[in-house]
């Protein structure tokens, strides 16, 4: 995509977000619209396939913040199409004649901020490429886009896993759709047995200069397109295009002790880069499954295990499950008050320097329903045993000193 039609695409009208949309509006609209328009579920329909490609494209930008900075940026700057720098009064396509403009910039705006040497990277290349030529080309010109590496963009996906996946780590098999290379042509976008030629017109650059007087204006090559190549006889499959939907499986690794909602960053599992650029991150979101007995807490597990009001007053030995599966034996010394918890060193999570959590077990002192005639006469006799103890006198007296 030249640079041209970067700027004059809408992304946020793609989505149907306001330009002051937060990230999580701009993620919602996407998700909503991607199964909406996913080729999956519209086989066969070219439409659909377009304006997946467009949701997509439009959301790469949006949903990266430094992305989305330099497309609002560049939009106001050119101001839908006409160049137009800040605090000059200039009209489009014209410099402006403010006062205080140094070698840089003017009235005290450096387009050095936006069309600096690291240049942003927009869908064709950087936004510095369309004032190539500004003030004699100072500084020297970029390369054509047709030699410049461009890195693949970045992917997003889901899985679920269950509790001890996530505890433990796993390998799980994720199935991508998106945009790359078409088979046939092998990206040149030229039919089999031929390859595309240079661009007459802009010898190979992509770029074509316009003189506006004092310094010369560049802009994409309007017969290549900003590409630098010309295809006479395209391919059949992409219609000259070079690209295609396609559907990949990678294995990702899970690393241990993922937590429900966390994000896991894989370098280099994006989309295919272009021209010999990187490929881009893939982003997976993780979804855990509840387990019916253990819960997280950071590294540590928790568990709840319930005591006999016996095993609570005398103290008691219990056995207390663990998530390896074998039973651990925690000693409940006498008097144990009831929501009190133990720590069982090395049976909770794994951590990522191979160590492991604590199993923090809480026991819950059960009162019995129905009791016999006996088990009554016992609890009368702790009843009168006990009898000149008050658990609540301090309590009144804090209560009323208060």
């Amino acid at each position: 995509m030249s640079t041209k039609d970067y700027l004059e695409k809408d992304y946020y009208k793609v989505l149907g977000v306001p330009k002051t949309a937060t990230a999580d509006q701009i993620k919602q609209s996407y998700r909503k619209l991607a199964r909406k328009y996913h080729p999956d579920a519209n086989k066969g329909d070219r439409k659909a396939e377009e304006r997946f490609k467009e949701i997509s494209e439009a959301y790469n930008t949006l949903s990266d913040e430094k992305r989305r900075k330099e497309y609002d940026d560049a939009r106001s700057l050119f101001g839908g199409g006409g160049f137009r720098v800040p605090g000059t009064g200039g009209r489009p396509g014209t410099a402006g004649t403010g006062t205080g403009a140094g070698a840089g910039g003017f009235g005290g705006f450096d387009l050095g901020d936006l069309f600096g040497g690291g240049g942003a990277e927009t869908g064709g290349g950087r936004i510095g490429d369309l004032l190539g030529g500004m003030f004699g080309n100072r500084g020297g010109g970029t390369p054509g886009p047709q030699t410049r590496a461009r890195r693949g963009a970045d992917v997003e996906t889901e899985t679920a896993l269950s509790f001890s996946e996530a505890v433990d780590g796993t390998t799980v098999p994720l199935h991508l759709t998106g945009e790359g290379p078409c088979p046939v042509c092998h990206g040149t976008g030229a039919r089999a047995g031929t390859v595309p030629k240079v661009c007459p017109t802009c010898e190979g650059t992509g770029q074509s200069s316009r003189n506006l007087g004092n310094f010369a204006f560049s802009e994409p090559c309007q017969t290549c397109r900003g590409r630098g190549l010309v295809v006479e006889d395209p391919c059949p499959s992409c219609n000259g295009s070079g690209h295609a939907t396609s559907t990949r499986t990678i294995q990702a690794r899970i690393p241990a002790g993922v937590a429900d909602g966390q994000r896991i960053k894989l370098r280099g599992k994006g989309a295919p880069g272009e021209r010999g650029g990187p490929a881009g991150d893939l982003y997976v979101r993780v979804h855990v499954t509840p387990h019916p007995v253990f819960g997280r807490s950071g590294g540590n597990l928790t568990v709840t295990v319930p005591v006999t009001v016996p095993e609570a007053a005398l103290g008691s030995e219990i056995k207390v499950p663990s998530h390896r599966g074998v039973p651990v034996t925690v000693r409940i010394p006498a008097g144990t008050p009831n929501g009190r918890t133990f720590r069982v060193r090395g049976k909770g999570v794994r951590r990522p320097d191979g160590t492991y959590g604590d199993l923090l077990v809480t026991v819950e002192v059960m009162v019995p329903k129905n009791v016999s005639t006996k088990g009554r006469q016992a609890l009368e006799d702790l009843r009168e045993a006990t009898a000149g103890e008050d658990p609540r006198e301090e309590l009144l007296l804090r209560a009323k000193e208060a």
